[in-house]
């Protein structure tokens, strides 16, 4: 049965006015979605993939459109990119046209996120987690991808690690963009490093507001309660959105997007809910994993200094890995690394990416 949420209530009292009550639709996200896509120069290619169990996931992919390199570029290794919790494709806009100059890119909506099919996930994280990989291994299967090189952001990370592990002979690099549920809960907020104590930074107002809510309900549980006030709401608590990307527009267009990826049915959510033993922890947290990794398969953690993610989890992953190769880069940035400093972003991803190659 999916968690408690105002979204799957079943009353039939009032069941009736709910979908006009929140003003979004699949379609009005299609839109919003169409509107940042169109910043695009290069060649894309937008689609559902369908998996063995007819459920969709929908897909971007992006190549050079300079003839010249468009053949040297599509034989290269190519990059995946998974995005974080309550995320979608529409976030890599500043990332897409950099890094599709020398080989191909995808990326897709998380099953139960964005555009793709919203199923129901099982309330044991052992299991909703294996439900992410196995629709992760099953896309790629579809894209007809060899090997790739694996780009997770926040949620994206951990699930791209869990499935670097149950499916390292398909992974020639993994990313990791200031990932989410590494560390255990019972790591203190605060190490002694030397003679210097190192505090993690304080989780931003949003953060809090939602922690506050996932007890009861799905993490974006108030988005879709607030009804025609959501949108309002979103710009509330993530005006951060606005300036990330006002290169590129000066209105509410991403914050917009970000609206409609979540205020329908919280499938994704569900999942997510799942896994987690509060908003910011993980229940079944990866550091214990870590070392299944393969020792030959190259890891690089991207961090960003002004991310309430905990960054020492970088650290021991290094330690747990000692002969192997396991790198830490920070960038000056809060958790969205990839939106706040586009630019250094690309540069560091292009040169891992060109490492492979």
């Amino acid at each position: 049965m999916m968690d408690s949420d105002i979204d799957t209530e079943s009353s039939s009292g009032w069941r009736w006015w709910w979908p006009s009550w929140r003003p979004t639709s699949a379609s009005l996200l299609k839109s919003a979605e169409a509107k940042i896509l169109a910043c695009l120069k290069n060649n894309l290619c937008a689609r559902f993939v369908t998996l063995p169990n007819q459920e969709r996931i929908w897909t971007l992919t992006v190549t050079n459109n300079s003839p010249h390199k468009r053949s040297k570029a599509d034989s290269q290794m190519p990059l995946v990119m998974v995005h974080g919790f309550g995320g979608g494709v529409g976030l890599w806009i500043q990332n897409l046209d950099p890094l599709c100059h020398s080989r191909p890119v995808h990326a897709f909506d998380l099953l139960g996120f964005g555009r793709s099919s919203r199923p129901h996930f099982p309330s044991d994280a052992t299991l909703a987690e294996e439900q992410y990989v196995s629709s992760i291994e099953q896309w790629r299967q579809a894209m007809g991808l060899e090997r790739m090189i694996l780009l997770g952001h926040s949620l994206g990370g951990y699930l791209a690690t869990a499935y670097a592990i149950q499916y390292p002979e398909r992974v020639t690099h993994l990313i990791l963009a200031d990932p989410w549920g590494f560390p255990e809960r019972s790591q203190p907020d605060a190490e002694v490093s030397g003679r210097s104590v190192v505090k993690r930074q304080a989780p931003p107002r949003w953060v809090k507001a939602l922690a506050s809510v996932a007890s009861l309900f799905n993490p974006l549980a108030v988005i879709r309660a607030a009804g025609p006030w959501g949108p309002g709401l979103v710009n509330r608590f993530r005006p951060d959105f606005r300036r990330k990307f006002e290169s590129l527009f000066d209105d509410d267009t991403m914050t917009d997007y970000i609206y409609h990826c979540n205020a329908q049915n919280p499938s994704g959510e569900v999942g997510f809910r799942a896994m987690c033993e509060s908003l910011g922890w993980a229940k079944r947290p990866m550091l214990q994993r870590v070392h299944l990794l393969p020792p030959g398969l190259p890891v690089t953690l991207l961090y960003g200094s002004l991310s309430w993610v905990d960054r020492s989890s970088g650290d021991q992953m290094r330690q747990v890995r000692p002969d192997s190769y396991t790198r830490i880069v920070v960038i000056h940035a809060s958790h969205h690394v990839y939106a706040d400093e586009p630019e250094e972003f690309n540069r560091v991803v292009e040169r891992i990416c060109s490492s492979v190659d």
